[in-house]
């Protein structure tokens, strides 16, 4: 159609580069909606559990297609586990888009406005449900075609926790940490000056002074007045340790990691532990989410496996439960029983065909 009346060839939008005047405006104008809460990602606790979404998709075995490679699925970990959505569009191979808009019929997708970045200026198109992969977690029933990220869902805590590192860090660097008060007697005004320019610089040592006069009777000042007072601030009745613990261990939670394997005193069996609650309860259905979208968009069947990757089950209950499966296997075996026999003991303790668990 552009062609028709334009009598050219259409060429796709090109945008200015991240670097740009307009970019720069566009991130103070976000930076400002968004506020102070908006930067709680950027906490080594986020950070390090985004990390631990991004391994794990790295290492994940994929069945059904070439399309999904390792750096592809690290970049959608780190999207997912940041934004709550990934997308990227289906061509010869799959390219990440950093924005997009999209028009839904009975809440589902349709067409995409999507915009794809580049090392010169971006482009943008549109291009319809079909051609894309939209990956989202947390939805809304308000608004299902949006994913939640874990920060989101969890603001109140990743608030607190914000607060809790941006104003140690104000303390550490404004607090007069390790100064002190040293009182002591009235001396002439030249042994006063001199004094008070020797503690110039002295930072973390004596930097404040103060007079202390005699009692009416005469005599030095008290031993008590001697002591020095110190000026740095009592962390530790403000509780500070404690609320930042709590709020560290609730966006942990938030994503889907067990706070004890961040713990000083963590064990082996307990690293086990979280890497198997991570990997099952948080990762997998993720996971089995991206695979059901790749199989209706790439037209096979895929199947997505991070459990045995990141070996996220008890390797030595697995053994002893395999020795004692063969175990039982050959006495049936030399006791006569037929396969259904066999099958029908399995599944009276869930384990056998059409056993009913799930």
């Amino acid at each position: 159609m552009l062609e028709w009346l334009f009598g050219k060839r259409y060429r796709a939008e090109k945008r200015s580069s991240a670097s740009g005047f307009t970019a720069e405006i566009v991130a103070a104008r976000e930076s400002y909606i968004s506020g102070r809460r908006g930067v709680a990602e950027l906490t080594a606790t986020a950070q390090g559990c985004v990390s631990l979404w991004e391994g794990a998709f790295a290492l994940a075995d994929v069945s059904g297609t070439d399309l999904l490679d390792r750096r592809t699925l690290a970049l959608l970990a780190r999207s997912v586990a940041l934004r709550g959505e990934a997308l990227f569009l289906i061509r010869d191979t799959l390219v990440s888009c950093s924005d997009w808009d999209l028009s839904t019929r009975n809440g589902v997708p349709r067409a995409y406005r999507i915009s794809i970045s580049e090392a010169g200026g971006g482009t943008t198109e549109t291009v319809l449900a079909a051609e894309v992969l939209h990956l989202r977690i947390g939805s809304d029933p308000a608004a299902p075609w949006l994913g939640t990220a874990p920060l989101r869902r969890a603001s109140l805590t990743a608030g607190l926790l914000q607060a809790v590192e941006s104003a140690l860090g104000e303390v550490f660097e404004n607090s007069p940490l390790g100064s002190q008060v040293v009182p002591m007697p009235e001396q002439p005004e030249q042994d006063s000056t001199a004094l008070g320019r020797s503690f110039r610089g002295q930072r973390g040592r004596v930097l404040l002074r103060e007079s202390v006069a005699v009692s009416a009777a005469g005599g030095p000042a008290p031993a008590a007045d001697w002591r020095p007072a110190s000026l740095s601030p009592d962390l530790e009745r403000a509780m500070t340790a404690e609320t930042l613990s709590a709020a560290r261990e609730a966006v942990c939670g938030a994503f889907g990691v067990l706070p004890a394997l961040f713990a000083s005193s963590t064990t082996g069996p307990l690293v086990r532990e979280a890497q198997r609650h991570l990997a099952g309860w948080a990762l997998q259905p993720i996971a089995m989410l991206l695979a059901e979208e790749a199989s209706q968009k790439l037209g096979s069947e895929v199947m997505i496996d991070l459990m045995r990757p990141v070996q996220a089950f008890d390797a030595g209950g697995r053994a002893r439960a395999l020795a004692t499966i063969v175990d039982a296997l050959a006495r049936a075996k030399e006791g006569g029983l037929t396969s259904g026999d066999v099958n029908a003991a399995l599944t009276l303790v869930n384990w056998g065909k059409d056993d009913g668990a799930a």
